[in-house]
Order: C-alpha cells, then sequence, then structure tokens
C-alpha cells in the first residue's frame, strides 16, 4: 500500500483468523460464558487464505459454538468497529460468516437464542452406529468413559451429524479434503465420552473421529487405508487417539478379506501415535523378541506382523527398528554402530537404486553418443552427510516412541 497515512488508519481493521475464531462444544448453558471451555483452531488457511488474515473489523471475535453431543451449530460474529467509506471508499471488508457457512453443513443457528432451545437434543442424543469398542481414563483423580462406534451413511441420521463432524478438518488437518460422501467404500469411526449430566441422566459428547477408505487388493482382499484421524482439542493429550487406532485395528484383524492397513500420507504425530500402538503389539511377539531383534530384520518378522496386526511390511520393518534401538545398549559402541549401520544400509537402499539407474543411463547415453544428458549425483562426502541427517532425525522421533513405551511397566 503506496499510502503510509491509509496504511496505518487500515492496520487496525486487520486481524488474525487464528486469533478471531473461537470454538465451544456446549453441553450446558452455563458454557457459553465459561472461557474454559473455549478453544482455538490450529490453522484456518483453508477458509481464509494463505496469510490467515480477516479485513474490515476491529476487535473480531467469531463464534463457531456446537452442542457437546449432537453437533448442533451455532455462527455468529461481535466487533467493535467496521471499515466504511470514511476510512477507505474502495475497500469492502471480508465476507466472514458468507466464507464459513460454505463450510458447514446447512442451516447452522445464526441466532444464539434458537441455538440454546437447540441443545435440548442432546438429551436424547445417542451415537450412531455400532459400539466396537470402550474404555476409561483416570483423569483428574475421575474415571472418563468413552466408547468407538462405527457407521456408515445406511444409518439413519449419520449423513447429517458426519457432515457436521467433518468441517473440523478444515481446522486441524492441513491440505483436508471433504471426503465423498457417496462412496459407500468408506467406513466410520467416531468417539464419544459417556457422562453423567447435572439432571442425572447418561449424555454423550463428541470426542473425535477417523475415516477409512476400502482399497481393493489382489486377489480378492482389501486394504483399508486410514484417511483421516482427529481427536478434538478439549480432548487431546488424555492418550485417546491410540484407543481410537486400537478400536479400528480391532475392527479390521479378525476379517479374513484384509491383507493390511495402511495410512494415507500420516503427519508426524500421527505417525508417532500409529509407531507406539504398532511398537506394542509386536513387542509381544516372539520374531520381535529382543534375541531376534539383535539378529536383523527377517522375513518372519514380516509374516508374523501381517498375520497377527495387519501391518504391511514398511511399517514392520519401522517398528523392528524402534524395537532394537529400544533394546540396544547405547553405551556399548559396538552394539550402538552396528545398529547405526543397519538402519542406515536401508536409508541408503534408494540412493544405491538411482546410483545404478544413473549408471546404466550413462552407458546407453555414451552408447548413443550423447553425453548432453548426464546425470549429476552428489558425490561420496555430501551422501555420507546427507545419510547422517536422515539418520539422527529418525532416531530422535524413534526415542519419541521409545520414551512412551518405557512408561508402559510390562513392556
Amino acid at each position: 500500500m503506496d499510502d503510509p497515512a491509509l496504511a496505518a488508519r487500515l492496520k487496525p481493521f486487520i486481524i488474525s483468523s487464528n486469533d478471531a475464531l473461537e470454538f465451544k462444544f456446549i453441553r450446558s448453558v452455563e458454557d457459553l460464558e465459561d472461557e474454559d471451555t473455549t478453544f482455538k483452531p490450529e490453522m484456518s488457511h483453508q477458509v481464509f487464505g494463505e496469510n490467515e488474515t480477516i479485513f474490515g473489523y476491529k476487535d473480531l471475535q467469531i463464534k463457531l459454538y456446537y452442542a457437546a453431543g449432537c453437533l448442533e451449530t451455532y455462527l455468529g460474529l461481535t466487533y467493535s468497529e467496521k471499515v466504511n467509506k470514511l476510512v477507505c471508499e474502495d475497500l469492502e471488508p471480508d465476507e466472514v460468516l458468507k466464507k464459513i457457512s460454505a463450510q458447514l453443513a446447512p442451516n447452522p443457528h445464526e441466532n444464539i437464542d434458537s441455538f440454546v432451545q437447540s441443545l435440548i437434543k442432546d438429551k436424547t442424543f445417542k451415537p450412531i452406529g455400532e459400539m466396537i469398542y470402550s474404555f476409561t481414563v483416570e483423569d483428574e483423580d475421575q474415571i472418563r468413559t468413552f466408547e468407538v462406534y462405527k457407521a456408515n451413511m445406511e444409518c439413519k441420521g449419520f449423513r447429517e451429524y458426519h457432515q457436521r463432524l467433518q468441517t473440523f478438518v478444515l481446522w486441524y488437518i492441513d491440505a483436508a479434503n471433504f471426503i465423498d460422501i457417496d462412496d459407500d467404500q468408506w467406513d466410520y469411526f467416531n468417539m464419544f465420552e459417556r457422562y453423567q449430566a447435572d439432571d442425572n441422566s447418561v449424555r454423550y459428547a463428541t470426542v473425535g473421529f477417523a475415516t477409512i477408505y476400502q482399497y481393493y487388493a489382489y486377489p480378492h482382499h482389501k486394504r483399508p487405508r486410514i484417511a483421516q484421524v482427529l481427536i478434538l482439542p478439549p480432548f487431546q493429550n488424555m492418550g485417546l487417539g491410540s484407543h481410537l487406532l486400537r478400536a479400528i485395528y480391532r475392527e479390521y484383524l479378525t476379517r479374513e478379506d484384509v491383507k493390511d492397513i495402511t495410512v494415507e500420507d500420516p503427519s508426524e504425530d500421527f505417525q508417532r501415535l500409529r509407531d507406539y500402538v504398532d511398537a506394542v503389539n509386536c513387542s509381544k511377539l516372539p520374531s520381535f523378541s529382543k534375541e531376534n531383534l539383535m539378529k536383523g530384520f527377517n522375513k518372519t518378522m514380516v509374516l508374523e506382523a501381517r498375520e497377527k496386526f495387519k501391518i504391511n511390511r514398511k511399517q514392520s520393518r519401522r517398528i523392528y527398528e524402534i524395537l532394537r534401538l529400544k533394546s540396544t545398549d547405547l553405551s556399548n559402541k559396538d552394539e550402538y554402530r552396528e545398529y547405526r549401520l543397519n538402519v542406515k544400509r536401508r536409508l541408503n537402499i534408494p540412493y544405491k537404486r538411482l546410483e545404478n539407474d544413473s549408471q546404466k543411463l550413462q552407458s546407453a547415453l555414451q552408447k548413443n553418443e550423447q553425453q548432453g544428458g548426464s546425470i549429476t549425483l552428489p558425490i561420496q562426502e555430501q551422501r555420507i552427510a546427507q545419510l547422517e541427517k536422515e539418520y539422527q532425525t529418525l532416531e530422535e522421533e524413534y526415542k519419541k516412541v521409545i520414551k512412551r513405551l518405557d512408561s508402559i511397566s510390562d513392556l
């Protein structure tokens, strides 16, 4: 903006969309005024653009509230001042509500009173689908009960519920897309907290969800791929994600038509969660005993991990490396060195393949006297440095998983 004076006048009307947004799960009317129930988005660029800013309002607050169970939705905003022609004749404020409403299920409440009236629906709300898993968690001297339900779009009312629930991926899963709910290959897993309300009635609160697509695997198998997993912010850091993953595993482990379970572009956090659950499971298998781990990765590990826990070959190799590092005496130089070399040999496989392919190509080019098409690979010293960096990054990730494994007394 070329006019410094105008830029100064407009600055108060530019706000971070992450700061402006506030979410709440409402269990009772009192939660509306309770600041402790408020939580924020991790991102908003998927709605408000790469800069994550909103123009046109001072002291903007965007209120996106949900009934804790059925997810009836309220969308509103407040501000102290709106940009007008006296400030800048050529600029219009962003259409905030329109941008968010386009992502929500139809007909969100725009009036807070009608939203409050709709909270009565939570008294009769029950999770949709079949309960497949339940567990309790001790949290601040209280025992909390959670349940996981599997559903599909044939379940009455589930389509409408999922349309309200899926909007959270915009704020918490980067590069997220709403899935095609008309594709019957999707499985839906939803977690709820079962709790007692002030009137002593049993209620359910939405906690998180996972979506899994059942891909075909030759010749007559399926390969479920975990697409989206999210534990909502008020329930994070309680270990609930590992329980949701266990519920998913339990559903597919006994199915003979399932070859193995894969994950679509896992985030670092989810990969760590997956590593932890898989490591706990594989640590109980004979092929992953300490004695066998020290002998190196082998086909028996692949077969047993797949047969018992539907873990694919790539992931079983990763779990082998985690458990072997856990079993390695890092103060023993020879033992630790052998571990590092073992992992680096695996990390170096793609480079060796590229090196072999480039040599074949160079030979073919030379035969055809086309020297201009030569391929340049990193010199040996650079590759060694790259490999060491890759290894160190991987070891740091493995140690985070091992730290959590060490907290389990019977592992």
